[in-house]
This record gives C-alpha cells, sequence and structure tokens, in this order.
C-alpha cells in the first residue's frame, strides 16, 4: 500500500509512518506546513506532491480540508480522514466528495472505542429513564472540545433515544435542575493524557458506567492504517468504523 501522508510532521503522522515502515506500506511522500526531514519527500503544499499512491491519509487539522479532498479527486484517492473539529461547510464538502471518491471519516479510529459506541447505543435503548453524562479527558494540545469522540458516543444516546434528547455543555451557574432530556458532557484538558472517554447512566439508587481509555497513541495509527487497506477496494461513498468492522467481524 503507497500512502500519502497529510500531517507528517505531528505526533500521529510520524507514528503512521513508523508503524507503515514495520508494515511493509510505503509512505511515498508527507505533507506538512513546516518544512522537515524524514525518509520521504515532504511537501508544504499538497499540489506538489506528484507520487503515484493507493490513498491518503489526512492526520492534519481540519483546516483546510477542503483543498486535500479537492486533491483526492483530481488524483482518485481514497482518503482516510483522522482528524476531527469539522464545521458544518466542512461536513457538506466531505458528503458531496463522497459521491466521488471513498471516504472513511470516524469519531475515532480505536476498534475499542467503537465497541464503546456499540455498548452505549444499548445500554441507552435499555436505560431510558438513567440520566445520561459524558467525561472525556485528553492532553492539553487538543484544539477542539468536546472531542468528536464525545459528541460520537452522544450522537449513539440521542439516536437510541429517538432524538428526544439533547447535548448540555460543562454546565456553569445557577442552571437549575437537570432535565431528563440532558446529555451532559465535559471536557477536561491536561497534561499528556492520550484519551479516555467516560459514559453514565445515573438512576435511581444505581449507576452504570461504560469506559474506555487509551494508553497509547498507536491504536488511533494501527487503526488508520487498518482503515486504508480496507477502503482502497471500495467504491465512492462515506464510510466509518462501523463499516469496517461489520465486514471484518
Amino acid at each position: 500500500m503507497r500512502i500519502i501522508l497529510c500531517g507528517a510532521g505531528g505526533r500521529m503522522g510520524k507514528m503512521v509512518a513508523s508503524l507503515a515502515a514495520e508494515r511493509g506500506e510505503t509512505v511515498v511522500c508527507g505533507i506538512e506546513l513546516q518544512p522537515m526531514s524524514a525518509e520521504f519527500p515532504v511537501y508544504t503544499k499538497i499540489g506538489d506532491a506528484a507520487e503515484e499512491a493507493d490513498v491518503l491519509i489526512d492526520f492534519s487539522s481540519a483546516d483546510g480540508v477542503a483543498e486535500r479532498l479537492g486533491f483526492a479527486k483530481r488524483r482518485r484517492l481514497p482518503v482516510v480522514l483522522a482528524q476531527t473539529g469539522f464545521t458544518a461547510a466542512d461536513e457538506e464538502q466531505i458528503a458531496v466528495d463522497s459521491r466521488t471518491i471513498p471516504i472513511f471519516k470516524t469519531g475515532n479510529l480505536s476498534v475499542g472505542i467503537n465497541l464503546l459506541e456499540i455498548l452505549v447505543a444499548r445500554a441507552a435503548s435499555a436505560l431510558k429513564d438513567f440520566d445520561v453524562e459524558i467525561v472525556e479527558r485528553h492532553h492539553s494540545r487538543k484544539k477542539d472540545a468536546p472531542s468528536g469522540t464525545a459528541l460520537m458516543l452522544a450522537e449513539s444516546v440521542r439516536r437510541a433515544s429517538a432524538d428526544e434528547k439533547e447535548n448540555v455543555y460543562s454546565r456553569h451557574g445557577m442552571v437549575g435542575e437537570r432535565q431528563k432530556k440532558e446529555i451532559g458532557i465535559h471536557a477536561v484538558r491536561g497534561g499528556t493524557i492520550v484519551g479516555e472517554h467516560e459514559v453514565m447512566f445515573a438512576g435511581e439508587d444505581e449507576i452504570v458506567t461504560l469506559s474506555h481509555s487509551a494508553r497509547s497513541r498507536g491504536v488511533f495509527a494501527n487503526g488508520a492504517l487498518r482503515a486504508a487497506s480496507w477502503l482502497i477496494s471500495k467504491p465512492a461513498g462515506l464510510y466509518d468504523m462501523h463499516d469496517l468492522l461489520r465486514e471484518q467481524l
């Protein structure tokens, strides 16, 4: 598998490149805003990349995603979007471009997190009268809050509740009594926390908690390569980890 790697100079980009090399995959070139040295060519502008590739893995920021998707469309390249923080306009562009090329997009590339999402949906369906609170914890350098994964988990709760619930973010001040329709979402930032997500269902005299903790960013690099390998044989469309797991498991 030949990979164009966007965000090659970031922590996740470097981890993907290292893991790809271990597995015999080839990063044919990288894209990074600042010049850097690597074992493959690195360009500051994606339009300068001329190497032949099978897939584009994007670990850069959400900013400028339309330009990267435009490049992928011109080259007919499948794309793995491995970031969060997309605007409504970005989401619309992704949906439009997925009619031309296969795009893999998920709030989290961890297999464990996606299993957690399935379990959360089942719990929400069974515990309809329970209050739901979501707490996510990440490192101090994460720019968006709440995390895309927290929003993904909240969406699972909402779907299981027939869209009768709504997100409430980090309560503050005299907000009054908690409403049953609320899904409380709270973001913690500090240190080098890779990623922790906890979903609490609080009922009368009992609490059910489902959680996931990523101990290394390797789980995300592994998920990106797994998604890329799976995506290159797919027709145009918008895919996520559930599609992959449904087929492979």
